[in-house]
C-alpha cells in the first residue's frame, strides 16, 4: 500500500471473496451463484434501445425497480431501498445504526466483520451452537444492533419467523438487520414483521436466487424511516448507485417469478438429492435451506477434499477457520453438475481407505 493511505485504512482485514480462477474451465460450486441463466424476459430486455440508452444517467431513484419489488412483497415503494448489491445495503445499515455496537455469530457471512472494523465498531461475536444453530437467547434485549444472516452461510441453517420476532421485539432501540441472501431456498421471510415493528431492516439481493451476480443489485425492506436513512447516505455518497442495465434486469427479474420459481425447485431438489447422497458416503451434512450444503468427512480434512476436487475440475469452498476446518461449502449447481461431483467424492474417500 502506499504510504499516503489513512492509516487505520491501512490496517483493514479485507473480504476474501470466492475465487474466480482463469486458469482452466471448472465445475463452479464455489461462490453460491445460481445455476440457471436469468429469465429470458431479462435478456429481451437489454435490447439495442437499452444499450443506446447508456449516455443517460440511470435513475437515481431506482422508482419502477422499487415499484416492482414493493408490489411483489407487498409494501409501499417508500420502505424499500435498492443498493448495489446486498453488500451496500448492509454497508450502509452498518455506518448508520452500529453506533452502539453490532452483534452477530461467530461462524457467519464474512463481510460481517469487515464492515464493523471499516465503520470502528465495537463488535460482539455470539458462538453458535455445537450443531451450528443460532441460540436467540444471545440477541435478545443486547443493546446493539443486531444483524442475523437467515439461512445463515456457511451452514445453511436457518430460524423460524418466530424465532426472529423475538429478537425483534426484544431490541426496540436498535435496528435487527436479517440478511436473506438465501432465503427462497427454503427459510421463512421476515418481510411481513416490518409491518409492526420499525426497527427491522430485512436485506435482499438479486445474486442468488435471481441469476443476476454479475448485475450486483440488492435491495432493503423496512420502515420508511429507515430507508430514508439509507438513501441519505446514499446519496450524499453514489446517487446513481445502480447502473441502468442493472436496473432494467432487475425489473424483469422481478416480474419472472414463476420461471424462477421453477428453478429453484429444481435447485431444492438437486439440494436434497445431493445431500443424501453425500450421507450415504459417510458425510456430515447440515440441513441446509440455502442453495449450498455444508459438509465433512472423517477420513480427509476440509483442505484436501477441497484440493482433491479442484486437481478434478471442481471448485468448492474451504474457510480455514476455528469450528469448520473440517468442514467445505458446496453449492449446488445442476443436477449434472451435482452428479460430476459426487462421482469426485466417491473416488476421492475410496482412495483414501
Amino acid at each position: 500500500m502506499s504510504r499516503w493511505i489513512n492509516a487505520r485504512l491501512g490496517q483493514l482485514e479485507e473480504y476474501v471473496p470466492g475465487e474466480q480462477p482463469q486458469d482452466m474451465q471448472y465445475i463452479k460450486l464455489n461462490t453460491n451463484e445460481f445455476p440457471y441463466p436469468p429469465a429470458p424476459a431479462v435478456a429481451e430486455r437489454l435490447d439495442k434501445a437499452e444499450i443506446n440508452a447508456l449516455r443517460l444517467y440511470s435513475d437515481p431513484t431506482c422508482r419502477v425497480l422499487r415499484e416492482k419489488l414493493a408490489t411483489r412483497y407487498d409494501v409501499s415503494p417508500d420502505e424499500v431501498f435498492v443498493g448495489n448489491g446486498s453488500d451496500e445495503v448492509l454497508n450502509f445499515a452498518f455506518w448508520a445504526y452500529g453506533t452502539d455496537g453490532v452483534r452477530f455469530a461467530d461462524i457467519t457471512y464474512g463481510f460481517y466483520p469487515v464492515f464493523a472494523d471499516l465503520h470502528d465498531l465495537p463488535v460482539s461475536i455470539m458462538p453458535l451452537r455445537e450443531d451450528f444453530s443460532i441460540d436467540i437467547n444471545d440477541y435478545l434485549n443486547c443493546r446493539q444492533m443486531t444483524v442475523i444472516a437467515n439461512p445463515n452461510a456457511p451452514t445453511g441453517l436457518a430460524l423460524s419467523l418466530d424465532e426472529m420476532e423475538a429478537v425483534v421485539r426484544s431490541n426496540p432501540d436498535h435496528v435487527v438487520v436479517i440478511d436473506e441472501a438465501y432465503v427462497d431456498f427454503g427459510a421463512q421471510s421476515a418481510i411481513p414483521l416490518t409491518r409492526r415493528y420499525p426497527n427491522l431492516l430485512v436485506v435482499g439481493t438479486f445474486s442468488k436466487s435471481r441469476a443476476l451476480a454479475g448485475a450486483r443489485v440488492g435491495f432493503g425492506i423496512g420502515n420508511k424511516e429507515l430507508i430514508r436513512d439509507l438513501n441519505r447516505i446514499k446519496n450524499t455518497t453514489n446517487p446513481y448507485n445502480i447502473n441502468r442495465l442493472s436496473m432494467a434486469a432487475a425489473e424483469e427479474a422481478v416480474q419472472s417469478r414463476s420461471y424462477y420459481e421453477s428453478c429453484i425447485e429444481k435447485v431444492k431438489q438437486s439440494r436434497e438429492k445431493t445431500k443424501q447422497a453425500l450421507r450415504g458416503l459417510g458425510f456430515l451434512v447440515t440441513d441446509s435451506q440455502a442453495n449450498f450444503l455444508f459438509a465433512s468427512h472423517p477420513k480427509i480434512s476440509g483442505k484436501a477434499l477441497y484440493e482433491a476436487l479442484k486437481q478434478r475440475g471442481i471448485l468448492v469452498r474451504h474457510f480455514d477457520r476455528e469450528r469448520i476446518r473440517a468442514y467445505v461449502r458446496i453449492t449446488i449447481g445442476t443436477q449434472e453438475q451435482m452428479e460430476a461431483l459426487l462421482t469426485a467424492c466417491q473416488a476421492i474417500i475410496n482412495k483414501g481407505e
